[in-house]
Protein backbone atom coordinates (compact mmCIF):
# COMPACT_ATOMS: atom_id res chain seq x y z
CA UNK A 1 0.00 0.00 0.00
CA UNK A 2 2.58 2.33 -1.03
CA UNK A 3 1.02 4.74 -3.40
CA UNK A 4 -1.95 6.04 -2.01
CA UNK A 5 -2.66 8.26 -5.19
CA UNK A 6 -3.21 5.05 -6.88
CA UNK A 7 -5.19 3.06 -4.96
CA UNK A 8 -7.63 5.02 -3.21
CA UNK A 9 -10.10 2.55 -2.16
CA UNK A 10 -8.52 0.52 0.63
CA UNK A 11 -9.47 -3.42 2.23
CA UNK A 12 -10.97 -2.65 5.57
CA UNK A 13 -10.28 -4.33 8.47
CA UNK A 14 -7.43 -6.17 10.41
CA UNK A 15 -4.82 -8.18 8.70
CA UNK A 16 -0.91 -8.54 9.29
CA UNK A 17 0.05 -6.54 6.28
CA UNK A 18 -1.75 -3.38 7.78
CA UNK A 19 -0.28 -3.09 11.26
CA UNK A 20 2.02 -0.38 11.91
CA UNK A 21 0.58 1.56 8.73
CA UNK A 22 -0.79 5.04 8.89
CA UNK A 23 -2.18 6.66 6.88
CA UNK A 24 -0.65 10.74 7.77
CA UNK A 25 -2.43 13.89 6.37
CA UNK A 26 -1.73 17.31 7.10
CA UNK A 27 -4.17 19.76 9.64
CA UNK A 28 -2.34 23.26 9.08
CA UNK A 29 1.23 22.70 9.74
CA UNK A 30 0.99 19.10 12.03
CA UNK A 31 0.91 15.88 10.19
CA UNK A 32 -1.34 13.47 12.02
CA UNK A 33 -1.73 9.68 11.30
CA UNK A 34 -5.16 7.10 11.25
CA UNK A 35 -4.14 3.72 11.39
CA UNK A 36 -4.50 2.29 7.89
CA UNK A 37 -7.11 -0.39 8.80
CA UNK A 38 -9.52 2.12 9.66
CA UNK A 39 -9.33 3.78 6.19
CA UNK A 40 -11.70 2.53 3.81
CA UNK A 41 -11.31 5.55 1.02
CA UNK A 42 -9.40 8.53 -0.07
CA UNK A 43 -11.58 10.87 -2.16
CA UNK A 44 -11.50 14.92 -2.60
CA UNK A 45 -13.74 17.42 -1.48
CA UNK A 46 -17.71 17.11 -2.34
CA UNK A 47 -20.51 19.09 -2.34
CA UNK A 48 -21.52 18.30 2.08
CA UNK A 49 -25.58 18.52 2.60
CA UNK A 50 -25.63 20.23 6.04
CA UNK A 51 -28.24 19.15 8.63
CA UNK A 52 -29.99 20.89 11.38
CA UNK A 53 -29.25 20.36 15.01
CA UNK A 54 -25.39 18.95 14.41
CA UNK A 55 -22.72 20.11 16.34
CA UNK A 56 -20.99 22.51 14.84
CA UNK A 57 -17.35 19.91 13.67
CA UNK A 58 -20.03 17.73 11.80
CA UNK A 59 -20.35 19.32 8.56
CA UNK A 60 -23.04 17.33 6.96
CA UNK A 61 -23.60 14.47 4.62
CA UNK A 62 -21.76 13.28 1.47
CA UNK A 63 -23.99 10.85 -0.92
CA UNK A 64 -20.91 8.29 -2.05
CA UNK A 65 -21.72 6.12 -4.63
CA UNK A 66 -25.37 5.41 -3.73
CA UNK A 67 -24.03 5.63 0.46
CA UNK A 68 -25.00 8.51 3.06
CA UNK A 69 -21.69 9.19 4.82
CA UNK A 70 -22.04 11.74 7.66
CA UNK A 71 -18.64 14.24 7.24
CA UNK A 72 -17.26 15.75 10.24
CA UNK A 73 -14.44 18.30 9.86
CA UNK A 74 -11.39 17.64 12.09
CA UNK A 75 -10.00 20.96 12.10
CA UNK A 76 -13.36 21.99 13.89
CA UNK A 77 -13.01 18.84 15.67
CA UNK A 78 -10.21 19.65 17.07
CA UNK A 79 -10.86 23.62 18.23
CA UNK A 80 -9.35 25.44 15.56
CA UNK A 81 -9.80 27.63 12.97
CA UNK A 82 -12.18 26.95 10.12
CA UNK A 83 -10.67 27.64 7.06
CA UNK A 84 -12.21 26.87 2.86
CA UNK A 85 -11.59 23.67 1.18
CA UNK A 86 -8.86 24.09 -1.83
CA UNK A 87 -8.50 21.26 -4.05
CA UNK A 88 -6.03 19.65 -1.83
CA UNK A 89 -8.50 19.28 0.60
CA UNK A 90 -9.36 15.47 1.29
CA UNK A 91 -11.73 13.16 3.12
CA UNK A 92 -10.58 10.63 4.39
CA UNK A 93 -13.65 7.56 4.99
CA UNK A 94 -13.24 5.60 8.30
CA UNK A 95 -14.92 3.10 10.23
CA UNK A 96 -15.59 4.31 13.42
CA UNK A 97 -17.71 1.53 15.45
CA UNK A 98 -18.90 0.18 12.32
CA UNK A 99 -20.21 3.65 11.26
CA UNK A 100 -18.69 5.22 7.64
CA UNK A 101 -17.42 8.51 9.08
CA UNK A 102 -15.76 11.33 6.87
CA UNK A 103 -13.01 13.53 8.13
CA UNK A 104 -12.52 16.55 6.18
CA UNK A 105 -8.13 17.07 6.29
CA UNK A 106 -6.09 19.56 4.79
CA UNK A 107 -4.02 17.05 2.57
CA UNK A 108 -3.02 13.76 2.82
CA UNK A 109 0.49 13.14 2.83
CA UNK A 110 1.50 9.76 3.04
CA UNK A 111 1.46 5.68 4.09
CA UNK A 112 4.17 5.80 7.19
CA UNK A 113 5.32 2.63 8.85
CA UNK A 114 5.78 3.13 12.27
CA UNK A 115 6.30 -0.07 14.54
CA UNK A 116 4.64 -0.21 17.76
CA UNK A 117 7.99 0.58 19.79
CA UNK A 118 8.11 4.11 18.05
CA UNK A 119 5.17 4.70 19.71
CA UNK A 120 4.91 5.99 23.17
CA UNK A 121 1.74 7.45 25.06
CA UNK A 122 0.66 10.41 25.02
CA UNK A 123 1.36 12.47 27.68
CA UNK A 124 -0.85 13.22 30.60
CA UNK A 125 -0.49 17.19 30.71
CA UNK A 126 -3.95 17.75 32.81
CA UNK A 127 -6.09 15.56 34.13
CA UNK A 128 -9.22 17.57 32.97
CA UNK A 129 -8.95 18.45 29.86
CA UNK A 130 -9.85 15.98 27.47
CA UNK A 131 -7.80 17.38 24.13
CA UNK A 132 -5.24 13.80 24.54
CA UNK A 133 -8.40 11.54 24.34
CA UNK A 134 -8.53 11.77 20.45
CA UNK A 135 -4.57 10.62 20.33
CA UNK A 136 -3.83 7.50 20.27
CA UNK A 137 0.23 7.43 20.74
CA UNK A 138 2.82 9.71 19.55
CA UNK A 139 5.08 7.99 16.69
CA UNK A 140 8.69 9.03 16.63
CA UNK A 141 9.70 9.12 12.60
CA UNK A 142 13.37 10.05 12.34
CA UNK A 143 13.66 13.12 14.32
CA UNK A 144 9.79 13.95 13.45
CA UNK A 145 6.75 13.04 15.74
CA UNK A 146 3.60 11.92 14.31
CA UNK A 147 0.43 12.45 16.77
CA UNK A 148 -1.75 9.38 16.36
CA UNK A 149 -5.03 9.62 16.04
CA UNK A 150 -7.69 6.83 17.68
CA UNK A 151 -10.40 7.02 15.23
CA UNK A 152 -12.62 5.19 17.67
CA UNK A 153 -12.49 7.91 20.04
CA UNK A 154 -13.06 10.56 17.71
CA UNK A 155 -16.42 10.77 18.44
CA UNK A 156 -18.83 10.48 21.62
CA UNK A 157 -21.50 7.68 21.65
CA UNK A 158 -23.97 10.28 21.69
CA UNK A 159 -22.59 11.66 18.51
CA UNK A 160 -21.76 8.50 16.64
CA UNK A 161 -25.78 8.03 18.19
CA UNK A 162 -26.59 10.59 16.49
CA UNK A 163 -24.61 9.52 13.40
CA UNK A 164 -26.28 6.49 13.28
CA UNK A 165 -29.79 8.24 12.79
CA UNK A 166 -28.76 9.72 9.96
CA UNK A 167 -27.38 6.85 7.59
Amino acid sequence: MEAVEEAVVLEPGVNAANEGQFLTFMIGEQQYGVEIKYVTEIIGIQNITSLPDLPHFMKGIINLRGKVIPVVDVRLRFGMEERDYDERTCIIVVSINDTNVGLVVDTVAEVMNIPEESIEPPPKVNSKANGNRFIYGLGKVQDNVQILLDTQKLLFDEELEQLSAIT
